[in-house]
């Protein structure tokens, strides 16, 4: 039939157009590391020398170039949250511990709240937070003892803003913004109804963002608290991430990375997003920007990594082929020559990311 002949000519474009999926050995496959550390890839980030890793047996591994990981034990339980200000690792617990590692993997205690997790870490300069149930603790240099901060439900998330002056701490009902003054932090509220997870400011500092339960972005630009609802999404957004220099935030939760636009004074207001990196069926779990280009590597439910352009019209490269299991963490060392990717199943992939 008609429509018969139209159904397969749409299959042929489609096949054609993903071509670029076909399972092949990529570069960067051949040249790198395969690890299994048969425990889940909680978690990475990047600091000075090192690319550190959080799995779900407490471990944290720090990866370099030229040498074998450097394991240290650090959680009884899973790693839950992993954060880093460039220098020194710190680390939430599902043993209720918060830990401050150094580069050579000495393991200190900073707090043990016992039984309560320690769900989000962050770290920027020298300040240093965690959250426990609904309570944030705040490490400032130079003052003697935490200092803390309670909110109206349990905390989703944490991120400093840039000069590490305010902290958003998302939760139930919205995000609480604490700007640091002399001698104490002063709040303020944005509010939206729903369950608040994940928290970003954008790199000016203008906007926050957070991800929701509800599968979905919600935002406010901070100078009038003009609401942002990014809706559409069919799965819920494990992972977002500020990518190039307009910048705008690739997003996980759909068949491809979803890119908002956040340059001039409306950001994403009344506006479409760029759609990279399309994966067929599967589901981005997780993104990650290549640092000083307008590019995003893209993590997918069935352990693919493209990497895209912020372009539309084209098509991505295949990083790594699918193994059956979600990206969970990507991450590139501070001087672009390595990149980290891990997934669920505790597989490890540490590649050169160029060619010699």
């Amino acid at each position: 039939t008609k429509q018969h002949v139209l159904m397969s000519d749409r299959e042929k474009f489609l096949k054609e157009k993903m071509s670029y999926l076909e399972p092949k050995e990529t570069e960067l496959e051949i040249r790198g590391t395969y690890f299994n550390v048969k425990a889940p890839v909680t978690g990475s980030v990047t600091t000075s020398d090192a690319v550190v890793v959080g799995f779900g047996d407490g471990t944290v591994r720090f990866f370099r170039q030229e040498t074998e990981p450097n394991i240290v034990k650090a959680h009884d339980g899973v790693v839950l949250s992993i954060a880093t200000n460039g220098e020194n690792v710190f680390t939430g617990g599902e043993d209720g511990k918060f830990l401050k590692i150094s580069p050579n993997g000495n393991v200190s205690e900073i707090a043990d709240f016992n039984t309560r997790w320690v769900d989000s870490v962050a770290a920027k300069q020298d300040v240093i937070a965690c959250s426990s149930g609904r309570n944030v603790y705040i490490w400032s240099e130079g003052q003697k003892k935490e200092k803390s901060l309670e909110h109206p439900s349990t905390v989703g998330g944490l991120a400093f803003d840039r000069n590490a002056k305010r902290l958003a701490v998302s939760c139930y009902g919205g995000v609480t913004l604490w700007e640091r003054k002399e001698r104490r932090w002063k709040s303020s509220r944005l509010v939206w109804k729903g369950s608040h997870s994940k928290v970003s400011f954008s790199p000016d500092g203008k906007y926050i963002v957070t991800t929701m339960q509800e599968s979905e972005l919600h935002g406010w630009r901070l100078r009038d608290k003009v609401d942002l609802a990014m809706r559409g999404y069919p799965a819920k957004i494990k992972s977002f991430a500020w990518v190039g220099d307009t910048p705008y935030l690739a997003t996980g939760g759909d068949h491809q990375a979803i890119c908002w636009p956040f340059d001039g004074k409306d950001g994403p207001l009344g506006r479409e997003p760029v759609c990279i990196a399309d994966c067929g069926k599967q589901i981005s779990t997780f993104v990650e920007p290549l640092t000083g280009e307008n590019a995003v590597f893209v993590g997918f439910n069935d352990g693919t990594v493209l990497l895209s352009e912020l372009n539309q019209n084209k098509n991505p490269f295949v990083i790594r082929n699918p193994k059956g299991y979600e990206i969970s963490a990507i991450s590139i060392s501070s001087n672009r020559s390595h990149i980290l990717i891990g997934d669920v199943d505790g597989n490890i992939l540490w590649s050169p990311l160029w060619k010699n």
